[in-house]
C-alpha cells in the first residue's frame, strides 16, 4: 500500500505551486482556487498514478490549507466528530461516536499549527505566547478551544476543541438518546419555569453545557437573561433579551483582564431577570451565590464534581476563596440559593445521561439536606434514572 506521507508531500508541494500562482491582491473567488487545485491535482494524479480517493483526498487538503485549519477541516465539516486533540504538529486524535481514534494526517511542520493557533485567538481578541502560554478560545461556531504552547506544554503546542452541534441539542434529543426520562424532563423543564435556581454538576465530557443550554430554553421569552462565559458557547436561540458577556485575559502588559467576578457585579447593575454562569471554577461562586439570594431567582450555572454532595462541597471552596467568611456563613448562603443540583454522568458505554437530580432543603446539624429527586440504578439493560419523589418544588 502507498504510504500516506507520499500523498502528502505531494499535496504539500502542490500548495506551494498553488500559492506562487495565486494573485492574492485581487479578488480570489474559492471556486478559482478550487479550480486551480484540481486541475493540478488531476495533472500530478496522471504522473504518479493516483486513486480517485487519493486525488479527492488532495484537492480537498489542499483547499483546506487555504480557507480554514488546513488538515483539520474535514473533521470539523464531520458532524460526528465531538473532539479534536493536537498534542504537537505530528499527533493529531479525535473523539467519535464516544470513541478516541488516531488521525492518520499531520501538520507540515510546528511553524505551521502556530500560525493556526494565532489565527484562532486573535479572531476573539485573545493573546497567547510563551509569556502567556494558556488561552481559551472560540471559533465563529461556537466551538470551544483551548492553547498550551511551550514552554508549559513539553510536546509542541497544544490544541484541544470541543465541537459543539450546528443546532442547538433540545430536550427532544435528550429523550430520543436516552439521557433522561420524560418524567425528569417535564419536572426540570417545570423547575425552570417556576425560577429554581439549577445547578449542574459533572465530570469533563459529561455534558454541563449541553444542559445548561437544554434548561434554558424552557426560559420565558419576555424575561432578560445575561449570560457569563469564559468562553461564549451558549446557544440561547429561543430567547431575544440575552446579553452574552464573556471575560478577557490581561494582554502582554498584564493589564486588562476582565473577569468572572467583575462582569457578575457589572451583570446585576444590568437589570437581569435569570443570570446564567456557564461554568463556576473560583472565588466569583460567591458573587454568583449573592446573586441568586438577592432577587435573581431562576439563575442557572455548571460546576464540576463527581456527585451531587461533592458539588455542593466544590462550591463551598471556591466561595470560601472569595471572601474570608466562616464555613457556617457559606454553607447558609449555598443552602440557601442553590434550590435543585442536577448531576450528569458519562457512562461506561460513551453515552451521557442524567444519574442524580436533588433539592437543596437547608441545613440539619450543619449539614445540608437533600431530597433525592431521581436517581440512577443500574440493571441487567444498564440501568435508569429511577423516580423516587413526586415534587421538585
Amino acid at each position: 500500500m502507498r504510504e500516506i506521507w507520499s500523498v502528502e508531500s505531494a499535496a504539500l508541494r502542490l500548495r506551494e505551486e498553488i500559492r506562487s500562482e495565486l494573485d492574492f491582491a485581487a479578488a480570489v473567488t474559492e471556486q478559482t482556487v478550487r479550480s486551480l487545485i484540481e486541475r493540478k491535482a488531476a495533472e500530478e494524479s496522471r504522473a504518479r498514478k493516483w486513486t480517485s480517493e487519493e486525488r479527492l483526498w488532495v484537492v480537498e487538503r489542499v483547499l483546506a490549507s487555504f480557507r480554514g485549519l488546513d488538515i483539520l477541516e474535514p473533521l470539523l465539516n464531520d458532524a460526528d466528530v465531538t473532539e479534536i486533540m493536537v498534542n504537537g504538529h505530528e499527533d493529531v486524535f479525535y473523539e467519535k461516536h464516544g470513541r478516541i481514534s488516531r488521525y492518520p494526517h499531520r501538520f507540515e511542520s510546528r511553524e505551521r499549527l502556530e500560525d493556526i493557533i494565532q489565527s484562532i485567538v486573535s479572531r476573539v481578541n485573545r493573546t497567547v505566547n510563551e509569556a502567556s502560554p494558556i488561552v481559551d478560545a472560540r471559533l465563529p461556531d461556537g466551538s470551544r478551544v483551548n492553547v498550551v504552547l511551550p514552554p508549559v506544554s513539553l510536546k509542541g503546542p497544544t490544541l484541544t476543541i470541543r465541537k459543539f452541534p450546528e443546532r442547538p441539542v433540545t430536550m427532544e434529543r435528550l429523550l430520543e438518546w436516552n439521557a433522561i426520562t420524560p418524567e425528569a424532563a417535564h419536572d426540570l423543564q417545570q423547575a425552570v419555569r417556576d425560577k429554581t435556581n439549577i445547578f449542574i454538576s459533572g465530570g469533563t465530557g459529561s455534558g454541563k453545557t449541553t444542559m445548561l443550554n437544554v434548561l434554558a430554553q424552557s426560559i420565558p421569552d419576555e424575561e432578560r437573561v445575561i449570560t457569563i462565559e469564559d468562553s461564549a458557547e451558549l446557544q440561547l436561540r429561543t430567547l431575544t433579551n440575552v446579553v452574552s458577556l464573556e471575560t478577557r485575559t490581561a494582554n502582554t502588559e498584564g493589564k486588562g483582564e476582565i473577569t468572572i467576578r467583575q462582569l457578575l457585579r457589572a451583570a446585576l447593575r444590568m437589570r437581569p431577570n435569570r443570570i446564567i454562569v456557564g461554568e463556576v471554577r473560583g472565588p466569583e461562586a460567591l458573587d454568583m451565590l449573592q446573586a441568586m439570594n438577592t432577587g435573581h431567582e431562576g439563575s442557572l450555572s455548571t460546576g464540576h464534581a463527581n456527585s451531587i454532595r461533592d458539588m455542593l462541597s466544590r462550591l463551598e471552596t471556591m466561595a470560601i476563596g472569595g471572601a474570608d467568611l466562616p464555613l457556617e456563613v457559606i454553607r447558609k448562603q449555598i443552602a440557601s440559593a442553590v434550590h435543585l443540583v442536577v448531576h450528569v454522568s458519562r457512562m461506561p458505554d460513551f453515552t451521557r445521561k442524567v444519574t442524580e437530580i436533588a433539592a437543596v432543603e437547608g441545613l440539619r446539624g450543619g449539614e445540608y439536606v437533600l431530597r433525592p429527586a431521581y436517581v440512577w440504578k443500574p440493571d441487567e439493560n444498564g440501568g435508569k434514572l429511577c423516580r423516587i419523589e413526586q415534587d421538585l418544588s
